[in-house]
């Protein structure tokens, strides 16, 4: 470039005349000077681009894109907001519970659910003791309750 400043300001001095002969003596010299650097060099290549290049990978970013405009990205809070506001949200709950006298029919189910979680402790208890207990018992207690019909 600075070659190229030098010929025309030259030129621009000598005159009409002067200036064609020298501007096209100095592109002949650039041209030589590029052909043999060519020759020596790798000419660099333009990288491709996995997003452009990969229809499923545009797919993705284009849903990603849309999806962070309006919002709907999932794990948006952090996980230590969310558990406080879990939180929060359960102490709301049972300080309106607890201000609250619970109806006759709220009472009635508590009753009836706590009757249900005994059975199933006892039903849990049973099954655990038939298994830990000996095999001849068990076998025993099985031949006291059959009945011999046919005599």
């Amino acid at each position: 470039m600075l070659l190229y400043y030098k010929t025309q300001v030259v030129s621009q001095r000598m005159g009409q005349k002067n200036q064609k002969t020298e501007s096209s003596s100095c592109a002949s010299t650039a041209s030589q000077q590029t052909t043999e650097g060519q020759d020596d060099l790798i000419r660099p290549r333009k990288l491709f681009n996995p997003v452009l290049e990969s229809s499923s990978r545009r797919a993705l970013h284009r849903e990603l894109l849309v999806s962070h405009r309006w919002g709907l990205l999932p794990e948006q809070k952090p996980e230590l907001k969310r558990v406080l506001e879990q939180r929060r949200l359960e102490q709301h709950r049972e300080r309106e519970q607890a201000s609250h006298p619970p109806s006759d029919l709220e009472q009635e189910l508590h009753k009836r659910r706590q009757r249900l979680l005994a059975c199933e402790q006892e039903e849990l208890r049973r099954r655990e003791d038939l298994q830990n207990m000996p095999e001849f018992v068990r076998v025993r207690d099985n031949l006291r309750h059959i009945t011999i019909t046919g005599y």
